[in-house]
């Protein structure tokens, strides 16, 4: 394939995605737009009602306004080509981007807990008719931010952080909503701080996981869900008599995985080789959605020795 070739290919591949790709900042800016929007509102009406929820809340949707603003510069940096000095691109700055969305939403709701620990040993009434009437409109804007990345972000741990932040928010806001339906009631103080200690615990959770995806990423595990050994096992008998060994599968960034592996293989010629490597690939990408394999191909002697546990650094 010439180069000539490859470059139509790859224009074509961006032109399929730029769609898409322009469809989902769109809607991360018109989440920059609905946050603002929310966090004056809120601001003026936790100060007007005293509502210490509301002014929490509103200095959430301050925060995902951070969150959003941090995952389009991400997704900007995630198109640009790779180079020499990046061989991979940009598209690690996503992964870094969600790991810091998830630490800031661990932070807040650390935050959420004081305060909600605060106003439980000492409650506060506020003035529940103003306290709710903002209250609705914040959640209401709140879902439609929700709706707007709704489907986009379980392919792109970026975007997932910025959906949980605002997931999170709307959360709060109903819970604030709540409290100002019950604010008249003798429970009504303590409702508002105690489901806030609960939306903290769901916040950490999904946070948890958040990070815990982002950090294989980094540290450049298997991708989540993918059996490595069970993988070979099938390559194995596909492709047999070959035999596959130093398999190395890694995420570069969301939804790009990449493969290395040695093939050692039966072929006699240089066309039965490439036509081998072809189907194995082939196979890669139908089954296991790699598209990015490098594979080097073998007749008698493997290049290298050991397995992955047994690599060090020489001392």
């Amino acid at each position: 394939m010439g180069v000539g070739q490859v470059e139509a290919i790859t224009s074509a591949h961006r032109h399929s995605r730029s769609g898409p790709a322009r469809s989902l900042d769109a809607r991360l800016w018109a989440g920059v737009v609905l946050n603002v929007l929310i966090t004056v509102v809120e601001v003026a009406g936790g100060a007007a009602s005293g509502s210490l929820a509301l002014l929490s809340d509103a200095l959430h949707n301050a925060s995902d306004v951070g969150a959003l603003l941090l995952a389009i510069a991400a997704r900007a940096l995630g198109r640009k080509a790779p180079s020499g000095r990046f061989s991979y691109g940009f598209r690690r700055f996503e992964v870094l981007a969600a790991l810091v969305n998830a630490a800031v939403l661990v932070s807040l709701a650390v935050l959420i807990g004081r305060e909600a620990i605060g106003r439980l040993r000492n409650p506060a009434a506020v003035n529940g008719r103003a306290m709710l009437a903002v209250a609705l409109v914040a959640f209401v804007a709140n879902a439609a931010a929700v709706l707007l990345l709704h489907r986009h972000e379980a392919h792109d741990l970026n975007v997932r952080g910025a959906f949980l932040h605002l997931l999170q928010d709307a959360l709060a806001s109903l819970a604030v909503v709540g409290a100002a339906l019950l604010s008249g009631t003798r429970a009504g103080p303590w409702i508002d701080p105690a489901v806030s200690l609960l939306i903290g615990v769901a916040v950490v959770a999904s946070a948890g996981r958040l990070i815990r995806a982002s950090v294989r990423i980094l540290i450049e595990a298997a991708p989540s869900g993918l059996d490595v050994e069970s993988m070979v096992s099938t390559l194995d008998a596909t492709f047999a008599p070959a035999r596959f060994h130093h398999v190395h599968a890694w995420t570069v960034g969301p939804g790009d995985v990449v493969l290395t592996a040695h093939v050692k293989l039966a072929c006699e010629t240089l066309g039965e080789v490439e036509t081998q490597l072809a189907a194995i690939r082939s196979l890669l990408a139908e089954r296991w959605d790699i598209h990015h394999a490098t594979l080097e191909p073998e007749w008698k002697h493997c290049s290298g020795t050991g397995t992955p546990d047994t690599w060090r650094t020489p001392e």
